[in-house]
């Protein structure tokens, strides 16, 4: 049996943490298995999906890497496929029609929890005979067998047994004809050929539902696995406020997809005592039998630490294509100076995000409108003015233009002033760039060029002028 996975999100929001890491395990366990990722839209929920969630979910896959074989496909464009199975099982007297109003199912609840009963239906329309009652468009319902038990050999929660006499009459079409989730669920799964369904530990009570459909249909039964739910630091159901956001404000927050997924495989799989891991080793590694039974708590700082070693090892050419985009967001255009790929490489070092990195390239492409006003008053003080005038007419006259010549005239006009070479430097800094931060000071010179430079300096000596 060919192993076939599926991701089938409800666009009613964006691609969040939960559902990324959803998808990653059952896309891993594809391609550790030579198997097929599909990718599903249950979109059947016409009152809440919207195509703008269609879009972030398909934008969120597409930025995290995971490629799918076959899809997407939508459930809106399978109604007739679902009626089909609704009318088959209607015909062989697996489901029934419910005439029963809102009142009667509220009454019937009301009463069973008086009576300190599960509130369910209670099948009374099962075997109703006689006319149909008058103003009342019927659900439909699966006829859900009396006895025995669902078995489920979960691949990560180990065997659950549920009794059919806990399971009531589920609903598979509304009033209007539509399918509900567990009816369409089933034929997807069915008709493509899933054999593994990973997914969220919500999804436990409806698998028996599933299950029994699925018998009913005469269909085999898939695999199931349920991943158990992610939780924020303080063990709280995680939120907005613990990173329960959209994996593309992720991206707006400057992290490396890459980083992501190796901190979603690591948050409820392991494999021994190691953190980091290629797309590749995942693939090669991942078993679902190494899928921790209880819940992960997401660790912000820990994506954090991943996310600043990712920078800092990957190739600047790799880094380039994710910068770009945020490069885009802030206006910088990086053909206006040094090449881009050397201004990564002296950034690396010091970024934890992307966002840090693209303001650190800031000021190589764009021209500063002010000085940090404390870095200013702190460096750019009249008795600098000398050493810094020194400078800049050194570098005027210097032919080759490279970190080591400018380096060494850096030397050459602190022993002149009799300066320690931060005291030079910083104030170099801060006339260069505008800010009291930047990668070492002859890099910086260097990449800036020698126009760019002359310009800047001259500009901080009036600047200091100005202050006498």
């Amino acid at each position: 049996m060919k192993t076939r996975t599926r991701f089938a999100p409800s666009p009613t929001g964006y691609l969040h943490i939960g559902g990324a890491r959803t998808a990653l395990f059952s896309w891993l366990y594809a391609r550790h298995h030579g198997g097929a990722f599909i990718l599903r839209i249950e979109d059947t929920d016409l009152e809440r999906s919207t195509p703008e969630s269609v879009n972030a979910i398909l934008e969120g896959m597409t930025w995290i890497g995971l490629e799918y074989d076959e899809g997407p496909f939508y459930q809106t464009k399978r109604f007739d496929r679902y009626e089909a199975v609704i009318q088959k099982l209607l015909t062989e007297d697996k489901a029934y029609k419910c005439y029963c109003s809102k009142e009667e199912l509220t009454t019937m609840r009301e009463a069973q929890k008086a009576n300190k009963q599960k509130p369910r239906y209670d099948g009374r329309c099962r075997h109703r005979t006689g006319p149909p009652p008058a103003g009342i468009k019927p659900v439909v319902r699966f006829k859900n067998p009396f006895a025995g038990a669902v078995i489920i050999d979960d691949l990560v929660k180990g065997r659950v047994v549920i009794q059919n006499t806990e399971l009531d009459d589920l609903i598979i079409a509304r009033g209007d004809g539509s399918p509900t989730y567990n009816l369409t669920v089933v034929v997807d799964d069915l008709e493509m050929g899933i054999s593994h369904v990973i997914r969220g530990d919500d999804h436990l009570n409806n698998t028996p539902r599933q299950i029994n459909i699925l018998k009913a249909l005469g269909a085999d039964i898939p695999f199931y696995a349920h991943l158990p739910m992610i939780l924020g630091p303080d063990g709280s159901r995680l939120s907005k406020r613990h990173g329960a956001v959209s994996v593309l404000q992720y991206r707006e927050e400057g992290y490396l997809p890459e980083a992501l997924l190796n901190y979603l495989a690591r948050l409820g799989w392991s494999h021994g005592d190691q953190e980091v891991f290629s797309i590749d080793e995942m693939i090669q590694l991942f078993s679902l039998e190494k899928v921790n039974k209880a819940a992960a708590a997401f660790n912000p700082e820990k994506l954090l630490w991943l996310n600043q070693h990712y920078i800092k090892e990957s190739d600047p050419a790799h880094i380039a294509h994710h910068l770009s985009w945020h490069l885009g967001q802030r206006d910088i255009d990086p053909s206006n100076g040094p090449e881009l790929l050397d201004v990564i490489q002296t950034l690396q070092e010091r970024s934890k995000t992307l966002v840090e990195m693209a303001e650190g390239c800031r000021f190589f492409y764009q021209a500063f409108e002010s000085y940090d006003e404390k870095a200013a008053r702190k460096n750019l003080k009249p008795t600098i003015q000398a050493p810094l005038q020194d400078f800049r007419d050194k570098l005027e006259k210097l032919s080759k233009w490279d970190q080591e010549q400018i380096h060494k005239l850096l030397e050459l006009t602190c022993e002149a002033h009799e300066l320690k070479l931060g005291k030079l430097a910083q104030p170099i800094r801060v006339a260069v760039a505008g800010c009291a931060v930047s990668p070492p000071i002859d890099i910086t010179l260097k990449l800036l060029g020698k126009e760019t430079v002359i310009s800047r300096l001259d500009r901080a000596l009036i600047y200091i002028k100005d202050l006498t």
